[in-house]
């Protein structure tokens, strides 16, 4: 026979899953709109699009959480990949004041969503064939089918999708085959200054196309996905209408870490090394600057296994306002015997709090 103080307890327990299932449906994430700046010019498919083939995607139903996520890698200084921290290890502030750590796992498996994002104005010409040949090497050692997506965006004075997220490797790399440098047939050499407008072949949007991929394509990928821009260039902007902090501004509000490959015709060598360092510092990711295809297909290498390689902590923050604001994020070891070692830990630099 059961007991009276059973059947209550069942009676209790019915009525809390019944109150929080009913919570969980009547809680969903909205995302603010954001207005473009620029139009993306796509390439549009000679096929049936893709979203038409797919099956629909099952509804997900999420519930609200105020706590904030923080994708970090440590690195010695050799620049080896530290995989056994552990929460204690370390500590986490937001604006200087120090929050407890809620959440802290190794990422090992965790699908990605990247865009690849090539400079396809003039002076690319020469490196653009190397570019491909490793960005399409990283794109089948990396993706994973069915778990991971890649979209491929080429710029010059605007940014053109020259594929959509796809989880397709095949139509991955066949977009990147089909990156050219394209220059104006009354004006090869781009010696002759016309508005982007009328002539956008010549100019460069470095600023515009990260904007585009971080608020654009990025933001329509899965939230709980690691997002990463992979950007190749000189990082010498000529035509953006939006400021390089615009660009890092959207890239922490849509979680996006930017990894910049800097590279420029090998005869000249002009690689605006600060612009890039800037934002890939800012934003979580991380700056290379080969001079050579060997160097060139190491960053490659670099950029995949530190995504492989990553933590995630997470807290929640102790300053509850829903303002819109932003947060600056530091951490740093504080197990001694570990400071001693002087490990890096590269992380996002801040984020922008949820607003009502």
């Amino acid at each position: 026979m059961i007991s009276k103080s059973k059947v209550l307890l069942l009676i209790a327990l019915s009525t809390l899953a019944a109150f929080f299932s009913a919570n969980v449906y009547a809680q969903t994430n909205s995302k603010q709109n954001q207005r473009r700046p620029r139009t993306v010019s796509a390439k549009q498919p000679s096929t049936t699009p893709e979203s038409v083939k797919e099956e629909p995607e099952a509804e997900v139903v999420r519930v609200e959480t105020n706590l904030v996520n923080t994708v970090f890698t440590a690195i010695d200084r050799d620049r080896h990949f530290i995989t056994t921290l552990r929460a204690d290890d370390l500590r986490i502030y937001e604006n200087d004041a120090p929050q407890t750590i809620s959440l802290f796992e190794r990422e090992t498996n965790r699908p990605l969503t990247l865009v690849i994002l090539v400079d396809t104005s003039k002076s690319q010409e020469r490196t653009l064939p190397d570019e491909k040949k490793a960005a399409n090497a990283f794109v089948r050692a990396v993706v994973r089918p069915d778990k991971d997506k890649v979209a491929v965006i080429s710029f010059t004075g605007v940014p053109r999708v020259e594929q959509q997220l796809t989880e397709n490797v095949s139509k991955v790399n066949r977009a990147i085959d089909n990156l050219r440098v394209e220059l104006p047939a009354n004006n090869p050499n781009c010696d002759e200054e016309r508005p982007v407008q009328e002539d956008p072949l010549c100019w460069t949007s470095i600023w515009d196309s990260v904007w585009e991929s971080a608020s654009e394509v990025l933001a329509q990928g899965d939230e709980n996905s690691r997002r990463a821009v992979i950007l190749l260039s000189d990082g010498d902007d000529t035509s953006s209408t939006i400021k390089r902090q615009d660009a890092i501004d959207a890239a922490l509000k849509n979680n996006v870490a930017v990894y910049s490959i800097g590279i420029g015709d090998p005869e000249l060598y002009k690689v605006e090394q600060d612009s890039l360092r800037k934002i890939s510092d800012s934003t979580g990711g991380r700056a290379f600057f080969p001079r050579a295809e060997a160097e060139l297909i190491r960053a490659f290498a670099q950029i995949q296994e530190e995504l492989r390689s990553q933590y995630i902590i997470a807290y929640s923050p102790q300053n509850k306002l829903r303002d819109g604001s932003h947060r600056r994020i530091k951490m740093e070891i504080v197990n001694p015997q570990l400071r001693k070692q002087k490990f890096q830990l590269v992380y996002r630099q801040g984020y922008y709090a949820a607003k009502q």
